[in-house]
């Protein structure tokens, strides 16, 4: 059984595959709040269900991580750390939480997919897991992010899943 790749040896991986990379590695890490959940989300970018995602700006704040950019590359991690996925942002829109749309709740990709669901499991989400101690409101602004999938598991996109 041979050794999960490291971000560095992952990158050097996606560059040969998509020449024209900057050099410079990008932010890695893994959605969700847990192994599982990271897992779970992964597989839904893998089939290319999940096209969207969503921060709170408060959180961002709170940790010192900047607002995610267009064009913005970064190294998607599965729950145990192993690099899996290159995702570019292609459109960032802040709004309030009860503001989300419903094409955003869909193009997240999770669950029914309705706006409804969104909402009960983001409001979760941050109740549970939310780094600012300002937790979680309705009129919370909300990081909404467009992705889209540029290599996955050894393939360029494409010959990766639409």
């Amino acid at each position: 059984m041979s050794a999960s790749p490291t971000v560095e040896e992952f990158w050097a991986e996606v560059r040969t595959a998509l020449p024209g990379l900057p050099e410079a590695v990008p932010e890695a890490w893994a959605f969700g709040a847990t192994p599982d959940h990271a897992d779970g989300l992964l597989a839904l970018v893998l089939e290319g269900t999940k096209t969207a995602t969503a921060s709170s700006l408060w959180d961002l704040e709170h940790t010192g991580d900047p607002v995610p950019g267009v064009g913005e590359l970064s190294i998607i991690l599965d729950g145990r750390g192993v690099p899996r996925a290159l995702l570019e942002t292609t459109a960032v829109e802040v709004v309030a939480f009860d503001e989300v749309s419903e094409s955003h709740a869909f193009a997240e990709g999770e669950g029914d997919r309705s706006l409804a669901q969104w909402r009960e499991v983001h409001e979760h989400y941050w109740r549970a897991y939310s780094a600012s101690p300002r937790g979680f409101e309705s009129r919370m602004p909300i990081v909404c992010e467009r992705l889209k999938l540029r290599y996955a598991e050894g393939r360029a996109a494409s010959t990766a899943r639409p």
